[in-house]
């Protein structure tokens, strides 16, 4: 996607050049120069650049229909190779609200490439384009490229109209590829107030003006003494002025990934307009300057929302039938939670509100993210308990930095028990009681009372997930190994194996597993507690690999961890502008118990290590004994304590990962006796 893609972030310094006059590129004059370039010269690594990029937002005034938004967009890139070959799709996502609905138009579109010397132009076919349904709020129009080859140059324009004039699109500045050349305008009348945000680290200077509008009408009226019935009009105009704001930027470098982001859109740089007030000639100011009780308060009071707590007698059989047998507040809660996930079916959407409604879901055993969560607020209240429903942006959606309804597309369930809040989560199959989905682990979530009032919960994980790996293992003479292996998953470890392997058959997933370790050969696999939710996962096999030795000489060298040595830093960059997400806190334990082949003896082998981060954030312990001639003992015990590490840390954290691979990397070294 080119107008709205995925970015990183780098501590490269942008130069940003207002320039009052600037050169003019007109669609569709691609020169030969720009399809001979092989390689963007500010960044040699990059697939892709965008050559030239031009955004302008602007208002137009339609006596029928009032005022609408008109985002004009034209993007010139250049492809470079095969990894580029993705900028050349485009997708849009467009909002609608009942009969109202943002439109995409005027697309002009075409591929050029470089065919003997002379310029060859591939026109896109109407036919290319696709209009999709996301949800009951989004359209989504999409269209690639054709004709697409290394080299080629890929130029687009096309408008999108919305009559959602109180609300303007977030802007994004920054591009996963460099942007050369992009020029942004906004043009707003003087009846829309708009607060600017920006986000991300880039600098930006823009230049403010103004410039005049008019809005003409024409009135229709029947003169009352004229017996021929005939019409009259009349015009009318009134001038007003709009208010500009343009910039130009230059040589914008692309949002690096690095590992561990909850979403880089978070900090990709971009615009964000917040709506303050409206105030049109001759009528009183109409105010949208917000907060996030207002926002609260506005969700709570939809029919899709709040009014859905209101219904239960669709249930009430099915609840004294759910609730016999428990007794306790936890025990109820458990039996609620556990019906709700057991009877609904999640359809894939997100959502705050309700898509169906709580008794259509209900009787349909299917429903969005609110449909299924408000029935179980709904059941929970029912049962006696004090539950709330809970607004949530997941990790894809973003941190809502700023109050506004969209900053939260996702509602999950909270239970007060005693003094403890338990969040709760029906939609997947597996989550449990204070183990949402991964993708809702995102900072903070409101809680929303029964009178509309909200208060912020913590949705990050305090607890770790461990993986504990015990590995019995027999070295050969020639290179092979062999042995015994028994591997245990809890919490989040245990959550995304169900979800990810569950539904995956035996062989396939021994397949994947047989790859990961280095080509091993697995037999007598059993998995216990796979589907049974809140006991570890616990895999065990024989497993049998060859070549995992270097045998040079009289002497055999090999990883003290073997194929699950860690070989790579995945921290790269010398400075980090965001916090490290670990998304929860985890832990990787390895016990092994090596027997040495006979006639050998252990010459060389790493010395202990432990390390910690400050203030508990982490560890790395690492431990080798060699208790008789025949057999070495290896631990080690990696831990991140914290979900979220602060950039502040980031120097340590790199410099932890870069001891542990040294650390698994150096040899042990047996010779012969």
């Amino acid at each position: 996607m080119m107008r709205k893609p995925q970015f990183r972030l780098t501590g490269i310094c942008l130069f940003l050049v207002l320039i009052t006059t600037a050169q003019e590129v007109k669609f569709g004059k691609v020169s030969k120069e720009e399809l001979m370039e092989s390689v963007y010269a500010k960044d040699s690594s990059a697939p892709a650049v965008v050559l030239y990029r031009d955004v302008d937002v602007s208002y137009s005034y339609a006596q029928s229909v009032g005022f609408q938004v008109i985002t004009r967009v034209h993007e010139r890139a250049k492809l470079f190779n095969k990894n580029g070959f993705k900028f050349a799709t485009v997708t849009e996502r467009l909002y609608k609200s009942k009969s109202d609905r943002e439109s995409l138009s005027g697309l002009k579109a075409f591929t050029y490439t470089l065919e003997n010397g002379e310029v060859v132009k591939t026109k896109l076919k109407s036919s290319e384009m696709f209009s999709k349904s996301l949800s009951k709020y989004h359209n989504e129009e999409k269209f690639t490229m054709p004709n697409v080859k290394e080299g080629s140059v890929v130029e687009y324009e096309y408008k999108i109209v919305s009559p959602f004039a109180y609300s303007i699109d977030e802007i994004v500045l920054q591009y996963d590829i460099p942007i050369q050349q992009q020029h942004i305008n906004i043009s707003i009348p003087e009846y829309f107030a708009f607060k600017p945000s920006m986000k991300g680290y880039l600098g930006i200077n823009p230049k403010y003006g103004s410039k005049s509008g008019k809005i003409n009408f024409q009135t229709k009226r029947k003169d009352q003494d004229d017996y021929t019935g005939k019409s009259y009009y009349s015009s009318s105009s009134v001038d007003y002025t709009i208010k500009t704001t343009n910039f130009t930027m230059r040589d914008v470098p692309a949002l690096q990934k690095e590992p561990h982001v909850n979403n880089m859109n978070n900090y990709r740089s971009s615009i964000n307009y917040e709506l303050q007030y409206v105030k049109y000639p001759n009528s009183p100011m109409e105010s949208f300057s917000t907060t996030w009780e207002k926002v609260v308060k506005t969700i709570y009071n939809s029919d899709s929302f709040g009014k859905q707590l209101t219904y239960s007698r669709f249930f009430k059989n099915q609840l004294n039938a759910v609730l016999a047998g428990a007794s306790s507040d936890v025990e109820k809660m458990v039996a609620v939670f556990s019906h709700v996930q057991r009877h609904m079916n999640w359809n894939g959407y997100f959502g705050k509100y309700a898509e169906k409604g709580v008794k259509d879901a209900y009787e349909e055993r299917t429903g969005n993210v609110a449909d299924i969560n408000l029935i179980l607020v709904s059941m929970l209240r029912e049962a006696g308990l004090t539950a709330n429903p809970v607004l949530i942006s997941t990790r894809d959606n973003g941190v809502p930095l700023f109050p506004t309804r969209e900053g939260f597309n996702y509602v999950i369930a909270s239970a007060q028990i005693a003094d403890k809040t338990i969040l709760l989560d029906a939609c997947n199959k597996y989550t449990e009681p204070n183990l949402l989905p991964t993708s809702a682990l995102n900072w903070s979530g409101r809680i929303i009372k029964e009178n509309g009032s909200s208060s912020i919960v913590s949705v990050v994980p305090g607890k770790r997930s461990v993986t504990t790996e015990m590995m019995s293992v027999n070295l050969d003479v020639n290179g092979d190994i062999s042995g015994k292996i028994r591997k245990s998953l809890t919490y989040y470890n245990a959550y995304l194996f169900r979800n990810t392997y569950n539904d995956v058959s035996e062989e396939d997933y021994l397949e994947r597993l047989e790859n990961t370790g280095a080509g091993m050969e697995i037999s007598n696999y059993k998995v216990d507690n796979s589907k049974v939710l809140g006991k570890p996962i616990v895999e065990s096999f024989d497993f049998y690999s060859e070549n995992q030795l270097d045998i040079i000489g009289d002497k055999i060298y090999f990883s003290p961890l073997l194929f699950n040595t860690t070989k790579e830093n995945p921290f790269k960059l010398e400075e980090r502008n965001y916090p490290i997400d670990f998304t929860y806190p985890r832990q990787k334990k390895y016990i092994l118990n090596i027997t040495i082949p006979e006639g050998y003896t252990v010459t060389s082998k790493p010395e202990d290590l432990r390390l910690a981060l400050e203030n508990n954030m982490g560890s790395f312990i690492f431990r080798i004994l060699n208790p008789d001639t025949n057999t070495l003992q290896i631990m080690a015990d990696f831990k991140i304590n914290q979900a979220v590490i602060p950039v502040q840390a980031y120097g340590s954290i790199k410099e932890l990962y870069k001891k542990i691979v040294e650390k698994e990397t150096e040899k042990v070294v047996l010779s012969k006796i």
